[in-house]
């Protein structure tokens, strides 16, 4: 194992209460339903067609949604936390001298600047997608140019379309409990590894 790569939104950062409100702003602007809090737990459980259909938000749209939605997600950046223990796993994964790198399809400006924020300073790249369902190309790109084998890597993500990615890019995955979707919805997808701790992400690694 060389290279170790983590997704960003639901993995690394708490970003529930920003996404939640970012929503809420677009979806007033553009007429579908917003979120409550309180409907998060019910929400990990749904894949994300089921979301739509909930939300009356059709998914051609994602494409115009998306570059306002990262842009509100900058403007609250102070409310995105790291998850507990995921700065001291990263400061030791770089210890032992693997290659970190964050693929997300959030925006790399987002990500950069929290980063920044957080002073983390061991990431090596961050490869972003334009398009939610476009991981397994950036994947698949950076094997290339890196003349890495998959063999030689790991991803760590918290979504079934993480899980997906990663089966088309031919790239183990380590799926954490704390993020998006609960495992319910990922279960039939069959990740390599599930854990629920940081330190458990070590061990496997």
């Amino acid at each position: 194992m060389k290279h170790i790569i983590f997704d960003f939104d639901g993995t690394l950062a708490d970003s529930t209460a920003v996404f939640a409100s970012a929503w809420n702003t677009l979806a007033q602007k553009y007429k579908f339903k917003g979120i409550e809090l309180k409907e998060i737990d019910t929400l990990k459980k749904l894949s994300i067609s089921e979301r739509s259909k909930l939300f009356d938000f059709p998914m051609y749209k994602l494409p115009m949604i998306l570059p306002q939605f990262y842009k509100l997600y900058r403007q609250s950046l102070n409310d995105v936390h790291l998850f507990e223990g995921m700065k001291e796993l990263l400061i030791e994964i770089d210890k032992r001298g693997y290659k970190i790198l964050i693929i997300s399809s959030n925006s790399k400006e987002n990500i950069l600047e929290f980063l920044k924020m957080n002073g983390i300073h061991c990431v090596a790249d961050v490869l972003c997608s334009n398009r939610i369902f476009g991981k397994d190309k950036v994947m698949k790109k950076f094997l290339k140019e890196a003349n890495v084998d998959s063999s030689n890597v790991v991803y760590i993500g918290d979504e079934q379309r993480d899980i997906v990615a990663c089966k088309k890019a031919g790239i183990p995955i380590i799926w954490v409990e704390w993020g998006y979707d609960a495992k319910e919805v990922v279960q039939n997808d069959e990740p390599e590894y599930s854990v629920s701790t940081p330190q458990e992400i070590l061990e496997i690694i």
